[in-house]
């Protein structure tokens, strides 16, 4: 004999009910079987809900009530035929008078009892397992309904009653040798007394009263019938990534179940673990998927982690001071304060020294607690020898379970360096000596990164996920995206790194989707967003708080840099093309720094000096292995370079500077290039990265451009300026030409001093030959010193500038 228990999403409604049939039709074809049900989903908490309602003389609680009769007798319309509604429909609406009666004497009386409420929570069960019994018996199953009160003896407790087993499994043992059919239906949930009033089993009971009929009549296997498919590494409607565990143990599945998993009850798995009847978790919406088989000793592969599960509303309380130390008792009184107060622990753990106890509890239960546990320690308290109960809510517990994680080493270290990683802060710790589970208490907000974090670690093949977010999608970020979208499979499969694009800005609009932007489509969503603004966007990206949160700017604002702290101090890592931050004032380049460093948030800004080119991490790299700078002799504006090498007497300064912006090498504002200010800033921020303190002031600029082009407001006053000195531009050609020597503006640092301007390069130098819009950097330190570290390569254009930020972000990927 076998046994059947199904939940209250797979009888929701007249459609799943006849899954529910099938499945048991099909069952009952290989042996004898008992099924279990649930209330038709949801109908428990109306229950309750209208219960409380009338008490308080709510009238509303009559609408629920004719919503709950609706809901049932929509249900027998749907599936008896019409000739056999009518004797069902009367013996259903006998119940839900019944059921009315209750309702209105809590409305006169303005009372609740723990009675009432238990009796009036067993009809969600009476009426289901009536309904489903007569549909089996309108298609002439053979099938009969027996009323599990009958059966399950219990306690007066009424809401949470405690079985008593001896008389129970006698009852069960002796219906089930008489019974002939081969499918009883039973109501799941409730109980009686010996007195035969009604109890009721605790939230989740149904799966109990499945266990408790199984390990009675020794059944080969109890199947616990659900809407997902068996138990899972972690909770999928949170961690997409997760899969079902082929093979559990009765303890692990019980660890599992303890820490939040709500495939199961708690509870369910003690009546079948003695008898060794093994338990299969099943998806009644997809019956030919594996599931779950829960036993004694699982087959396949033990893996040493076999899920990860959480409880949320958790507060901690700490019960702590110097007068514990040594002095026995305290814990005795702590515990059995809260079971005169009838609340639960759900986690202990306390400190070596004694000083200590911290017990973590539901939040709805932590301001009793504390009342109770302040009035017993009073004495205490008022001559200081203990602390008042501190109380810290909204918390959750996150834990890893697996029965074989004693044999291996180091796990505890792995699941706290990812926690640390992600900034995601530890409240407590607790591990039993079994070592069947390791919990960590944190803060519920950082629950979802933490799980997925721990998942990625554990379960997935190394592959790691970051979650970009990028302002700036114009000429540089839409070849940004455009590289990321053709370089993911590679990324992959080669790097290991799941790339998702989850928030997309413009200076217009912008997008959020949690799941990943389709990069195919992204323009014509991103058109059809919301209206940007950066406080929104920095809000919505810090409350996503996904694991490995990147912030990309592809812009040149001063607004966006200015946020940069706000992101990293969230450990959200900052990749920015945009130097304003990089070169403001010290104390701010240094404090983004600072903040780097401490919340484990990498800021990198390769882009700022040369593009695509490796300048900044190869000067990194250099002071890294203890290298000095003594000297850099670079030309770090690809823009002025461009320029100077196109600009002849046979064309004018305005048409080549024109042709640079057509083609994407300056900025949208060509004055910062060719004013200087954009070299200089280069040059302060590699300074700076050599260990200098500087100020961009502190850069001597010897600007080529007339003053009066300088003093221009807006571009089209620019590049009427520079018409109108052409001949100024012309001079300065002629000199060097009429030298044999080409223009270059230079950058350099030396003796600490900085200067950047437009240069004479004869033909002997490095810098003579640097075509197109290249760049160059010569790194004189102690190790390179007669012959200087050289890095030459394209420093300006979309393509190269998109690759230095994607560089970044893959440098992000392997920390």
């Amino acid at each position: 004999m076998n046994v059947l228990k199904f939940g209250g999403t797979s009888v929701a409604n007249a459609q799943n009910i006849n899954l529910v049939i099938d499945i048991i039709s099909k069952a009952s074809q290989k042996d004898n079987i008992a099924v279990v049900v649930s209330a038709f989903g949801n109908t428990t908490n109306m229950l309750l809900k209208t219960a409380e309602l009338a008490a308080v003389k709510d009238e509303y609680y009559k609408s629920l009530l004719k919503e709950i009769e609706n809901r049932h007798i929509q249900v027998v319309k749907d599936l008896i035929p019409v000739t056999e509604q009518s004797a069902i429909i009367s013996h259903t609406k006998r119940l839900l008078n019944y059921l009315e009666t209750l309702y209105e004497g809590c409305y006169l009386l303005r009372e609740l009892t723990s009675k009432t409420l238990a009796t009036i929570a067993s009809f969600g069960e009476l009426l289901s397992s009536f309904i489903i019994s007569e549909v089996m018996a309108s298609r002439q199953l053979n099938s009969v309904y027996k009323d599990s009160r009958e059966l399950i003896i219990t306690t007066e407790s009424y809401e949470t009653a405690q079985v008593l087993m001896k008389v129970t499994q006698e009852n069960c043992r002796t219906f089930f040798k008489a019974n002939d059919k081969q499918i009883v239906i039973l109501p799941g949930f409730i109980a009686a007394t010996e007195k035969g009033e009604t109890t009721t089993l605790g939230r989740g009971g149904s799966d109990y009263t499945a266990a408790i009929i199984a390990a009675a009549v020794d059944a080969k296997e109890l199947q616990i019938w659900t809407d997902v498919s068996g138990m899972y590494t972690a909770n999928p409607r949170i961690v997409k990534q997760a899969t079902p565990i082929p093979h559990i143990s009765y303890q692990e599945a019980m660890e599992l179940s303890h820490f939040g998993a709500k495939v199961i009850y708690p509870p369910t798995i003690q009546p079948v673990l003695h008898k060794e009847i093994p338990i299969l978790v099943k998806n009644t919406f997809k019956p030919e998927q594996e599931g779950t088989r829960i036993s004694k000793n699982p087959n396949g592969k033990q893996r040493a982690v076999k899920g990860i599960s959480y409880i949320e509303n958790i507060s901690l309380l700490t019960l702590e001071g110097s007068g514990m130390i040594g002095i026995p008792g305290f814990s005795k009184r702590l515990f059995e304060t809260l079971l005169a107060e009838q609340i639960n622990i759900i986690l202990i753990t306390q400190a070596s020294s004694e000083h200590s106890i911290c017990i973590g509890i539901n939040d709805k239960e932590a301001s009793k607690a504390k009342i109770a546990i302040d009035e017993t320690f009073a004495y205490e308290i008022a001559s200081g020898k203990v602390d008042p109960i501190l109380v810290e809510q909204q918390l959750a517990i996150i834990a890893l379970v697996g029965e074989n994680m004693k044999n291996h080493q180091g796990l505890s270290g792995k699941m706290f360096s990812m926690l640390g990683k992600n900034n995601v802060n530890i409240r407590a710790i607790a591990q039993g000596a079994s070592e069947k589970n390791i919990s960590a208490v944190i803060n519920s907000e950082d629950a979802k990164k933490a799980l997925n974090a721990l998942h990625e670690e554990f379960f997935e093949e190394k592959v790691k996920q970051l979650n970009l977010f990028v302002t700036g999608v114009g000429n540089v970020g839409e070849r940004f995206l455009a590289q990321l979208q053709q370089q993911q499979k590679y990324l992959r499969e080669q790097l290991k790194l799941n790339i998702r694009v989850i928030g997309i800005s413009n200076s217009r609009t912008m997008l959020f989707e949690e799941e990943g932007i389709n990069l195919d489509k992204w323009k014509t969503l991103l058109s059809k967003g919301v209206k940007a603004d950066l406080e929104k966007f920095r809000e919505q990206v810090k409350s996503l708080n996904l694991r490995n949160s990147i912030f990309i700017d592809i812009t040149a604002s001063h607004e966006v840099s200015k946020i940069y702290g706000q992101y990293l101090q969230h450990n959200i890592s900052v990749v920015t093309c945009n130097k304003i931050a990089c070169a403001s004032e010290y104390g701010n380049y240094q404090h983004l720094k600072q903040i780097s460093q401490k919340y484990n948030a990498p800021f990198l800004f390769e882009t700022n000096v040369g593009a695509g080119l490796p300048i900044i991490d190869t000067l990194k790299n250099l002071i890294a292995s203890g290298d000095r700078i003594h000297k850099i002799q670079a030309v770090l504006s690809g823009s002025l370079n461009f320029v100077f090498n196109n600009f002849s007497n046979e064309n004018t300064f305005h048409d080549v500077v024109l042709q640079a912006q057509k083609e994407g090498y300056t900025e949208p504002d060509p004055k910062i290039d060719l004013s200087g200010v954009d070299v200089a800033r280069k040059i302060l921020i590699l300074a700076r990265e050599s260990g200098y303190i500087l100020e961009l002031d502190d850069i001597e600029n010897n600007s080529f451009l007339p003053k009066e082009t300088l003093e221009t407001d807006t571009n089209e006053d620019f590049y009427t300026s520079l018409k109108t000195h052409e001949a100024h531009f012309q001079q300065i050609f002629k000199e060097a030409n009429d030298k044999d020597c080409r223009l270059k503006y230079v950058a350099t640092f030396e003796d600490g001093k900085a200067k950047v301007g437009l240069q004479h390069i004869p033909s002997d130098h490095p810098f003579y030959n640097l075509e197109g819009s290249d760049n160059i950097v010569l790194f004189f330190t102690d190790r390179y010193v007669a012959q200087p570290l050289l890095i030459k390569g394209a420093g300006a254009g979309a393509e190269v500038t998109a690759s230095g930020i994607f560089a970044d972000v893959i440098r992000i990927g392997k920390f």
